[in-house]
């Protein structure tokens, strides 16, 4: 599958085929995601998989600020990534000085987590597999369910499975109405 029919075609499926996406597949689909860019090549996503449906369970009941569209989704779900960025990299050029090299440094962090959240998503649609990324989401709450070491930060809640329903492309903005030049 090529890169233009992937960013074309891959939407966010929320119904999944009550079956397990094997550990390997989804080694797979980290080792192609851990190619993502970052800054200054400190490669901070990290990608706790969750497949425990008893952990799935309580994201529902305790992580997802009770939304219900969230919580459906987590009831039938099968595999579910803590996608969570290692603090304090991003926007240095020197993490050990703690210097900032951007006025925006500590927003660099989610950036580079949104790299590598797009680039897992579309590494799994190359391999046959749906994802959903969840942004309304109690961090703390998942950090302490999953253990998460104190040095990360969760960015997102990404459930994944092998899909059971072709969502529709939504309608995009015409390119004339999102670009200018100077």
């Amino acid at each position: 599958m090529d890169a233009v029919t992937m960013i074309k075609e891959r939407r966010s499926v929320r119904k999944y085929k009550n079956e397990k996406v094997d550990r390997e597949t989804m080694k797979e689909i980290v080792d192609l995601s851990r190619w993502a860019p970052s800054w200054a090549n400190y490669q901070i996503a990290r990608y706790t998989l969750v497949d425990d449906e008893t952990v799935i369970q309580k994201f529902a009941a305790d992580s997802v600020q009770g939304f219900t569209y969230n919580m459906k989704t987590l009831e039938n779900a099968k595999g579910v990534v803590v996608l969570s960025f290692v603090k304090g990299k991003s926007g240095k050029l020197d993490p050990g000085k703690g210097d900032d090299s951007t006025s925006q440094a500590g927003l660099w962090e989610i950036f580079d987590a949104g790299i590598a959240c797009q680039t897992f998503c579309l590494a799994a649609y190359a391999k046959g597999v749906g994802t959903c990324i969840f942004g309304v989401i109690n961090e703390d709450s998942i950090a302490e369910i999953v253990g998460l070491p104190e040095n990360e930060t969760v960015a997102a809640l990404i459930v994944y499975g092998y899909p059971d329903e072709q969502p529709k492309v939504p309608e995009r903005k015409p390119v004339d109405e999102i670009i200018r030049y100077i």
